[in-house]
């Protein structure tokens, strides 16, 4: 299956899952998207991520969070920068999502950042996706 926005499609298969209530959903594999689960995982989005190897290619399985009420912890995903469109930032321009309770998630020469750490850090970049 060949995809042109592997991050938009990431994001995809995420919001299909939380809409439909499952605990897990697996996505094919790059860097980048290890290091936006790993973001999301370190901001508590979701509860854990393991990379499952296999043929043809790795996948990432992602166990996605629930409050005790079963409602998704992900309540919103959007895709910034597209392949037609990029979107850059500078450290002074990141945006703060849902007044600080979302997250933006950039692509920095430090490598894929969360914003409040990107602008911790100082770095500018492109704006991957907006989480809350």
């Amino acid at each position: 299956m060949s995809v042109n926005d592997p991050i938009g499609d990431m994001l995809t298969r995420i919001r299909n899952a939380c809409m439909a209530g499952h605990t897990t959903v697996a996505i094919p594999a790059s860097k980048i998207k290890v290091a936006i689960a790993d973001i999301l995982k370190g901001e508590g989005f979701i509860r854990d991520y393991k990379i499952q190897e296999a043929q043809p290619a790795d996948a990432i399985v992602l166990t996605l969070k629930y409050t005790p009420e079963r409602q998704p912890v992900i309540t919103g995903l959007k895709r910034i920068s597209k392949p037609g469109l990029r979107i850059y930032t500078k450290q002074a321009d990141i945006p703060r999502v849902r007044g600080g309770l979302g997250l933006s998630i950039l692509s920095t020469p430090k490598g894929v950042l969360a914003g409040h750490v990107a602008q911790r850090q100082q770095v500018g970049g492109e704006v991957l996706c907006y989480v809350w």
